[in-house]
């Protein structure tokens, strides 16, 4: 989990300065989290929802079944904190790629070919991915799928429209409604025909066919 991982290391250095029993156990805990958070996110990838145990969990991090519980009461809790962190990512990678030396519409092409990087190589992606598919079937309390991209992708077509990269009448509405369901449309095909093997060149092929500018 790359993105919890780096905060989590800022805060194991912050600890691993203070010597005292209550920051060790407190570093210890941090350290057991993340492995079941990893661990969990490797077998909902793998087998899903539904198939994975918490003592699959446990034995996969590495640690007894009680430490998980002693994170989370529920295997349902495990699913839905890798749910957070794997929305938290979209909104990291945006952040990144706004502090590019970029425009708008080259930082969008930017987001989408990281995007299908991650669904290809991330497991937490992967995982929240299989997760989403599977809230309904499974009670999961995961936010509405696809609505944080949609406004990720939507707020970076605003920013190109007001420095003049689209045009005044172009439909950002509609393009956004195009780009989400051709990105996640390709993820999802290429994950059924060959484990998003294939995924970063359908998202070239999308970019290079799918106008992004306008008049």
């Amino acid at each position: 989990m790359a993105g919890r991982t780096r905060g989590t290391t800022a805060v194991l250095e912050t600890f691993a300065s203070d010597r005292g029993g209550a920051g060790l156990k407190q570093t210890r805990a941090i350290q057991t989290r993340v492995q079941v958070l990893n661990a969990a996110a490797e077998l909902f990838a793998e087998q899903g929802f539904s198939s994975a145990t918490l003592q699959d969990i446990a034995e996969r991090a590495g640690v007894t079944k009680g430490a998980v519980y002693f994170h989370f009461p529920s295997k349902e809790a495990v699913a839905n904190a890798v749910g957070d962190e794997f929305y938290s990512r979209w909104l990291r990678l945006a952040d990144e790629l706004r502090a590019l030396d970029a425009g708008p519409l080259e930082a969008l092409a930017e987001f989408l070919l990281r995007s299908a990087a991650m669904f290809r190589n991330d497991l937490v992606i992967k995982a929240g991915a299989r997760l989403q598919i599977e809230r309904t079937f499974v009670g999961l309390d995961l936010p509405r799928p696809f609505v944080g991209n949609m406004e990720l992708i939507q707020r970076f077509l605003v920013e190109a429209q007001k420095c003049g990269e689209l045009s005044a009448e172009a439909d950002i509405e509609a393009m956004t409604r195009v780009l989400i369901s051709a990105s996640f449309g390709a993820q999802h095909i290429c994950w059924v025909l060959n484990d998003r093997a294939e995924l970063d060149a359908w998202v070239r092929d999308i970019l290079r066919l799918v106008p992004l500018r306008s008049g």
